[in-house]
């Protein structure tokens, strides 16, 4: 397919890695055309990675995946313009972590609300999926990494079309079909997102060792 990464940063380098290695066009956006941090990742990844604007990244595409901060996400996407995302599968990475009263960050929308959500409003014809931002950008492109693949991702959303193009997506990138765990709607985002608090303080006992949740369960 041809997909658009829009973020420069960790997340947007190893998905958009990934994707090229599993054969797709791969264009990153930032918000400016000639960003270093895209032309670069370009240059190294080979024939199918292309870098460019935001918008220019989005109206290439058939996927659009948001892998900038939560707080700047809508303005990256309206940079990407409404046009160029009007009905693709918008893959929503994003997490709305505040750091502006410092560390461990806040949440910038939470409980009756997400960004997802936030990101849907805005741009209804945009076909949003929430997924892979519980975890770090290491292990969404590499699960097997972490005990031989037996643990979670989480997806919703409202297009269950779109949703079943993240989820093959999902299992390119080697997440077991059964560990795949569609939580439902979009609303469901808002309990993806508030998992990030609790990550935060697992993750400094970690000392930045990669983990993830695995559900277990009664048989």
């Amino acid at each position: 397919m041809r997909i658009a990464v829009l973020g420069t940063g960790t997340v947007g380098h190893a998905l958009a890695g990934k994707l090229v290695e599993l054969g797709h066009e791969v264009t990153m956006g930032s918000r400016e055309a000639g960003n270093p941090k895209g032309t670069d990742w370009a240059a190294a990844a080979g024939p199918n990675a292309s870098s460019g604007s935001f918008a220019q990244a989005a109206a290439m595409a058939e996927v659009v995946i948001n892998a900038t901060p939560g707080t700047v996400s809508l303005a990256a996407l309206s940079e990407a313009g409404a046009d160029n995302l009007n009905g693709k599968v918008l893959l929503d990475v994003s997490n709305p972590l505040d750091h502006s009263s410092g560390f461990p960050p806040a949440l910038s929308v939470c409980n009756t609300d997400s960004i997802a959500e936030t990101i849907q409003r805005t741009f209804p014809q945009a076909r949003v999926v929430k997924s892979l931002n519980t975890m770090n950008a290491a292990v969404m492109v590499d699960p097997q990494r972490l005990a031989g693949g037996e643990h979670d991702v989480f997806l919703g959303g409202n297009d269950p079309d779109a949703k079943a193009v993240v989820v093959e997506l999902l299992r390119s990138f080697g997440w077991r079909p059964e560990r795949i765990r569609d939580l439902g709607g979009l609303d469901t985002a808002r309990g993806m997102e508030m998992w990030l608090p609790l990550w935060l303080r697992i993750y400094m006992q970690q000392q930045g060792k990669p983990f993830n949740i695995s559900i277990v369960s009664e048989d």
